[in-house]
């Protein structure tokens, strides 16, 4: 086994130097858009070269390591590879990044032995990284992170995806009825920050395996549910909707989402 230290020493520094590119490109204007699958699925050169400068960290940094990321490589086998296991979101909210300059995130996820180890989420403008596992508990930069209070639906504020709003999808009007009120940030990772801290009482949204796990991996270690809509637990390598939410919020979304 890899000690967490060691693999976290490396990833903070390549998080900083991250960072450095991802400014200087947005100060250099050099940002190339390209559309993936419709209009709102975007892909930009940052995202390429981040997810590239990753793989090759990694690779020269720990040897036998697999990777799962958003726009090159896509390993499998989880739960069977025995050592460490990558999940990259090189740029979480593109769509952010390239309208606003704001409210995005680099994430990465860690397996070993095909169990949680280390997750981060890195809110690059505001330089505020969440990180940590159930080794070594979950920080934002250097503070530590208590677990948020277990608060109801009808006492926090609910974020939820965009095309669940618009389509009514799980009754989710009635669930953000019930809620003091509803945000939608456009990032899976800002989202799970919210709940990490308490903002928010939960997040609901169909997402692929980059975008919620390191927020899985936090929001478990400080005590958060994270299922599937169904209660189930969420497959690390396989899109669905994903439910994060303090125990008593999710209880609540659930049977909603579940009444006829």
């Amino acid at each position: 086994m890899v000690a967490w230290q060691e693999i976290n020493h490396q990833v903070q520094s390549w998080l900083k130097e991250v960072r450095t590119m991802i400014l200087a490109e947005m100060k250099q204007q050099q940002i190339q858009v390209e559309q993936k699958t419709c209009r709102t699925d975007l892909v930009t050169n940052v995202d390429r070269e981040v997810e590239a400068f990753y793989s090759q960290k990694i690779k020269e940094s720990f040897a036998n390591s697999k990777i799962h990321g958003e726009e090159c490589e896509h390993a499998t086998g989880l739960h069977e590879h025995p050592g460490l296991f990558w999940l990259i979101d090189p740029i979480d909210g593109t769509l952010n990044f390239i309208q606003q300059e704001a409210d995005f995130a680099t994430m990465l996820a860690i397996f070993e032995n095909g169990k949680p180890k280390l997750a981060y989420i890195y809110d690059v403008m505001h330089d505020e990284l969440f990180w940590g596992g159930p080794e070594c508990g979950v920080y934002c930069n250097e503070k530590e992170i208590t677990p948020p209070s277990n608060c109801p639906l009808e006492k926090g504020l609910f974020a939820m995806g965009g095309n669940l709003v618009l389509h009514n999808r799980y009754n989710i009007q009635k669930i953000a009825q019930q809620s003091l009120g509803v945000r939608v940030y456009g990032c899976a990772g800002i989202e799970f920050t919210r709940v990490l801290t308490g903002k928010t009482v939960g997040y609901l949204a169909c997402l692929c395996p980059w975008d919620y796990a390191a927020g899985t991996i936090l929001a478990e270690t400080l005590g958060l549910v994270v299922k599937t809509i169904d209660g189930q637990p969420v497959n690390m390598l396989s899109s669905t909707d994903v439910l994060v939410a303090t125990k008593s919020a999710h209880k609540e979304i659930l049977k909603a989402i579940h009444q006829d």
